[in-house]
């Protein structure tokens, strides 16, 4: 089923399958398309982002369940924290499969890492669609984090939207793209990779 994706100011995708169809205003769209059904979002579309820290995010830290937050809290744990934790397999796949859905919330499509060493981890990106991308260094420097406008790096987007490539793309409820860097990540409303709809912010 062919899916277009419209943003506040009418700029919208057309998606059919993993791919996108067909890019222009909302109304342009609608008319080349009319069964189509419409999604439409607050604030702007973008492709989706790039998160430099792959490897730290999810093979150097551990994201605890809800269910732990009383005795672990709510933040990734690191460093002496981690090694006091010592998470088996079983553990470690939770926590990567939680990484990656809070890196779909704030609107990332692809992560920077070396090809993941625990079976859990790579089981868990592969699951979700995220694409691993080479990292131009060992150690990116900034600070790990599930924004990545909060980790101190330039921040990269995925491939640009255009017709027949694929459909990774993010919406993030701002006005503009002046206000995202301000914003940050945490504005994602929904996160679309190979066409799935993969976040939706409820």
């Amino acid at each position: 089923m062919l899916t277009i994706h419209a943003d506040s100011r009418g700029r919208a995708l057309a998606v059919e399958g993993a791919l996108i169809a067909a890019t222009g205003p909302l109304e342009q769209l609608v008319a080349a398309y009319p069964s189509a059904r419409v999604r439409r979002w607050p604030g702007i579309l973008t492709p989706g982002l790039v998160n430099p820290h792959g490897t730290e995010l999810l093979e150097g830290a551990y994201h605890p369940d809800p269910r732990e937050a009383g005795e672990l809290g709510t933040e990734p744990l690191t460093g002496d924290a981690l090694t006091a934790l010592a998470p088996d397999d079983v553990r470690w796949g939770a926590s990567a499969r939680r990484g990656v859905q809070r890196m779909l919330a704030h609107g990332t499509v692809a992560v920077a890492c070396a090809e993941p060493r625990r079976r859990a981890v790579r089981d868990a990106v592969a699951r979700s669609g995220l694409v691993i991308v080479a990292r131009t260094a060992e150690h990116p420097g900034g600070a790990p984090s599930l924004d990545p406008y909060a980790c101190g790096l330039p921040v990269e987007f995925a491939a640009p939207r255009e017709r027949g490539s694929a459909a990774r793309f993010a919406v993030f409820d701002v006005p503009d793209e002046a206000s995202l860097p301000i914003r940050g990540a945490r504005t994602c409303v929904a996160t679309v990779i190979d066409g799935r709809l993969v976040h939706r912010r409820r």
